[in-house]
Order: structure tokens, then sequence, then C-alpha cells
């Protein structure tokens, strides 16, 4: 059985990547560092990658024979979330964040994992919300286990700033990074309750 313990950060030719046996995993797999999985030929695999490692859609991976193997994020139960107003939409993304859900921002709908006590709350607000089976790659957070995509330049920026906020106001280094991180939706946290 293969090992697959890299992932490769270097550009790789497109007919490599094409060429590339896949690997189709849900969020929840893609944020686990071991994992026995099955390549989309049927090869069983065995994933060893660095702790905090959160894999994303199209990223190439490297077997210890040398072999590359590429991600694609598996279509899942998701909620799209629209709204009339930029201002409403922004409401849904502070509450989702409140409750430290994993959420995919894009330029005009929040996406994320079905949940019937997220979807009450969201239709509540007066967002419009579908079920809809997709790939899901929410934002991995800016406490830790960021992913950097070659076409976010901001990211070491917004990373460091976010980070800078954050220990000013805990006094402390705390891990908020989204893969496996639930919380109870009523919690209270250092002493200050999240409404």
């Amino acid at each position: 059985m293969r090992t697959i313990d890299k992932r490769l950060t270097a550009k790789l030719a497109d007919v490599l990547k094409k060429r590339a046996p896949t690997l189709t995993l849900p969020f929840d797999a893609r944020c686990k560092s071991r994992l026995a999985a099955t390549l989309d030929n049927g090869e069983e695999v065995a994933l060893v990658m660095p702790r905090g490692t959160v894999l994303a859609d199209g990223d190439m991976l490297v077997a210890d024979d040398g072999g590359f193997v590429r991600v694609v994020a598996a279509a899942e139960d998701v909620l799209i979330v629209r709204a009339p107003s930029v201002r409403l939409l922004t409401r849904a993304a502070y509450h989702l964040g409140n409750r430290h859900t994993p959420v995919e921002v894009g330029a005009e709908y929040l996406k994320l994992e079905a949940d019937a006590v997220l979807e009450d709350m969201l239709k509540r607000l007066g967002v419009l919300v579908a079920h809809e089976s997709q790939p899901f790659q929410p934002e991995t957070g800016a406490y830790g286990g960021g992913h950097k995509h070659g076409h976010d330049e901001t990211f070491g920026e917004d990373y460091a700033l976010a980070q800078k906020v954050f220990d000013e106001h805990h006094g402390h280094d705390h891990d908020h990074s989204s893969c496996g991180h639930d919380h109870d939706h009523g919690h209270h946290h250092h002493g200050h309750a999240h409404r």
C-alpha cells in the first residue's frame, strides 16, 4: 500500500495534473492528517499528512514512490445562503462565524454543511437558504491551519493582522481552526458569552 505524505507546493504541468489518479474526499476527510483512503481508481492508500493540514480541491499530493495524486472535493449536502442585500448576507456570515461554523464565502453567497438548526436560524434572519449537493471548500480560519493559494496575495497580511488582534484580545495563543472544531451553539468563551 502506498503512503501519501506530501503536498506539492511547486507548479506542475497541466498534463501531469490531468494524468494523476484522483482522491475524492468530503471536507471532513480533507481535514484529517491520518486516513486510510481509496483512490478513485480503486487503489487503497494511506494518507499521512502533517497535523493541521487541510486539503483543498486541486491540491497535488506526492506518494512515497514519487507518484502524484490530485485531490478532488466531493459533492456533499450543503446549504447555499443568498440574500437580497449585502447587509443581510453579512449579518448571516456574522452569526455563522459567532458559532464557529465552517463557511465557504463566495461573492454573493455563503455555503455551509447542511444543518437543520443553522438553517432555521438563517431563515429567521431573512436570508434565502437552498439545499444543494456541491463540493464544499470553507475558509480555513485566520487563527491557524490557513491554506494559502497562489492567487491569495494578501493571506500573510490578513493572517498577521488577525493574529495580532486575536492575541491582544485573548492574551495568549488559542487555535480556532475550523476543521474538527465543534462547539455547543450556546457556549461561553473566555468569560464573555457569544450571542
